[in-house]
């Protein structure tokens, strides 16, 4: 069956994993693992940075690293399950930037919050299935389809703005902000207020929101990496994606309903775009046309690095999430050493052909 071609992610153990397991036990399995040896990787990077930069360790810092990784780990998340499946979306930058423009215009038009959140999920939503029903039904290629979509999104963002940023968001423009550019620290303080300043059940949440400081972005990223993880590989929704990744023919003479399966993944993405979207315009307090510009490479770079193979069938949540750690940690270290920031490109670049090498490396030694 396909599922035997997952290397253990769709829950249904290959008999590479059982063999690995029995042979070198479960630490050598990991051993194994790329994305093991990336989060190595990131552990050793945040050591060494601390070491190196006094900035690095401080509070401002590395609410910034956070915040700044959860935009891409969140649109990561939706790219790992297209990815799995074998096709690729460029479109999730420009998702975002239609995404942001829909709810800010409609806020700015007076609009209720939930109202004009609603219509840019909606909108990010149509975008996704657009895609997938191309791809899925129609048979174009995902590469094509959804650079495609990249510039009708962009410009549909363009038209509906007039090319202008926005900057106020009418009645619930503190309500936007705060989504975006929240934290554990404010939640305290309300729950502190909501119980009395003056009780000892107020003091304690008043302390924890000067210790606990987590932008609502990383929060949010949490919740659904554990909501992914478990889906991957505890559904059958997930292990049906790891099925047309590793072999979509077979996939579907076992049953899969491959085209659903597709158009549901597109749709993930582009909702994973749109949610980063609403969390980005939220943060920055202001929405322009060359929101997301490029994010996409950084995505599928993070996914990369995570673990997961461009061919298909195979990705975890987790390694999702490591590397956008990691890439945001490269990305903030260049920052704070002094390293002229054109460089940024050349590193991230660098990674994913270092990670495609090393799946190479590994897929060839396991063929002999």
């Amino acid at each position: 069956m396909a599922e035997t071609t997952q290397h253990g992610q769709s829950g249904i153990l290959s008999l590479d994993d059982s063999i690995n397991r029995r042979t070198h036990g479960a630490f050598g399995h990991l051993l194994t693992k790329q994305t093991f040896w990336v989060f190595v990787a990131s552990v050793l990077a945040f050591l060494y940075l601390t070491w190196a930069s006094d900035a690095f360790f401080t509070g401002n810092n590395l609410f910034n690293v956070a915040r700044n990784c959860a935009f891409v780990g969140i649109i990561a998340l939706g790219m790992t399950a297209v990815i799995i499946t074998g096709g690729i979306d460029l479109s999730v930058g420009s998702i975002l930037a239609l995404t942001g423009m829909v709810g800010g215009m409609m806020m700015s038009w007076d609009y209720t919050i939930w109202v004009a959140l609603s219509a840019a999920i909606g909108a990010a939503l149509l975008c996704g299935f657009v895609n997938g029903v191309l791809i899925a039904y129609v048979g174009m290629p995902a590469f094509v389809v959804t650079l495609g979509m990249m510039s009708i999104a962009r410009s549909l963002a363009m038209v509906l703005s007039g090319n202008q940023m926005v900057y106020q968001f009418g009645v619930d423009h503190d309500k936007l902000v705060g989504i975006g550019g929240g934290s554990t620290a404010g939640w305290f303080r309300t729950f502190a207020e909501a119980a009395g300043p003056e009780t000892s059940l107020g003091a304690f949440f008043t302390t924890l929101s000067e210790l606990i400081i987590i932008p609502n972005p990383a929060i949010i990223l949490a919740v659904l990496a554990l909501v992914f993880g478990f889906t991957f590989r505890w559904t059958r929704w997930g292990r049906h994606i790891f099925a047309i990744g590793g072999n979509e023919h077979a996939a579907t003479l076992t049953g899969v309903p491959v085209r659903q399966i597709k158009v549901s993944v597109y749709m993930l993405s582009a909702l994973m775009a749109g949610i980063a979207g609403i969390l980005l315009v939220g943060w920055l307090g202001t929405i322009t046309t060359g929101m997301g510009a490029g994010i996409e490479l950084v995505v599928i770079a993070a996914v990369v690095i995570g673990g997961a193979n461009l061919a298909g069938g195979s990705g975890t949540a987790f390694g999702a999430v490591v590397g956008a750690v990691l890439i945001e940690m490269i990305r903030n270290s260049l920052t704070l050493l002094g390293v002229n920031p054109f460089w940024q490109g050349t590193f991230i670049g660098s990674f994913i052909i270092i990670a495609v090498l090393f799946d190479r490396i590994r897929a060839f030694q396991q063929s002999r």
